[in-house]
């Protein structure tokens, strides 16, 4: 399976890279990434091109802790939806119990998990990166969000105990302990957050048990379609890629790190294949834009990845049993001016 992360992972990525003189385009195309993706938080992106864009990141800059400072300045808005349920959980281990057991909905990438040795909690994180890709950036990012959100559960009690980190100190150690409040253990066999084991037991004042209950149906729900979430990875890869053309399976297959045979059948496992899902898309695509638009038609095939107009309306004929042309005509959504007419029509005489 893909390795995925939400692209609320990347919030703030903009400001990191102003404050750090980095073009923040070049770094994301120069990662493979969309250039559009920050506006996008709720799409998929590659957990392994995530790591490399931070990595980049740190040596184009010369800050050996830009994974570190960007986490930081992050928090806890990387996780999106879920985070109001983290929130509005009864107490500090309940809401980090929920991380560990929904992480997989915001990242498929690693794994985060509470265990408790001798009245010291450890929150620990386990990222999943494939060999040959940098971690120390991936890892620092990671353990400053975890950071973030033992801030906000614990606020003024947060304190923490001891930070292990897998990897070599990236700078001086002095410059962690500024940023941590703690000197981190290096080249340890964990990435853990150490605490007083007795601060789970800690409510959260403001949580809101209604709230909760609501996010919690929703969140499920969520995980009940997890099996899915590599069908929707590629829609929504392909939605992005469609302008540039760049569409075919070995350019996704590579952007995803994958063999072309590997994806296929990854695919084919979740019961679809790589052009259903292209076709799909963009039937979507096209006949939102013929129903809600007046783009030309030419356009629409470029929007597409089509390389002119006569191969898309060979598509779509072949999709629809009609042209573009004759769909639009059909199905064009009403103008201002007939929704009035329609409105004045379904009023009283009286009130005409």
């Amino acid at each position: 399976m893909e390795e995925f992360s939400r692209a609320s992972s990347l919030v703030l990525f903009d400001e990191a890279c102003r404050a750090a003189g980095l073009d923040v385009r070049v770094m994301l195309e120069k990662a493979g990434l969309p250039v559009d993706i920050l506006t996008q938080p709720e799409s998929m992106i590659s957990y392994q091109r995530m790591a490399l864009l931070l990595d980049d990141c740190a040596q184009v800059s010369g800050n050996p802790l830009f994974g570190l400072e960007l986490g930081l300045r992050q928090g806890t808005a990387v996780f999106g939806q879920l985070l109001y349920l983290l929130k509005n959980a009864h107490t500090v281990g309940e809401s980090l119990a929920e991380l560990a057991r929904y992480y997989h909905l915001h990242s498929s990438s690693g794994t985060v998990k509470v265990e408790i040795h001798n009245k010291l909690a450890f929150l620990e994180y386990t990222p999943v990166l494939r060999e040959g890709i940098p971690s120390r950036q991936a890892i620092e990012h990671g353990v400053a969000v975890g950071w973030q959100l033992l801030k906000m559960l614990l606020g003024n009690n947060w304190n923490p105990r001891g930070l292990y980190l897998q990897t070599a100190a990236g700078a001086s150690t002095r410059s962690y302990t500024r940023l941590l409040r703690t000197t981190p253990q290096f080249n340890s066999d964990r990435n853990a957050w150490v605490f007083d084991a007795a601060l789970l037991e800690a409510p959260l004042s403001d949580a809101d048990p209604a709230l909760h209950a609501l996010m919690q149906a929703h969140i499920d729900k969520l995980d009940a379609l997890a099996p899915k979430e590599l069908p929707a990875f590629v829609s929504q890869l392909l939605r992005n890629l469609l302008p540039s053309g760049k569409v075919s399976l070995d350019y996704v297959a590579d952007y995803m790190m994958l063999g072309t045979r590997s994806l296929q059948r990854m695919l084919m496992e979740e019961g679809t294949s790589f052009q259903a899902l292209l076709n799909e898309t963009r039937q979507a695509v096209a006949s939102r834009y013929l129903k809600e638009s007046d783009i030309s038609l030419t356009q629409l095939a470029g929007l597409l990845g089509y390389a002119d107009l006569a191969t898309f309306s060979k598509a779509f004929q072949r999709w629809f049993g009609v042209s573009p042309r004759q769909w639009r005509q059909a199905n064009a959504a009403p103008s201002d001016t007939t929704k009035k007419l329609a409105r004045e029509r379904r009023r009283p005489s009286w009130l005409r």
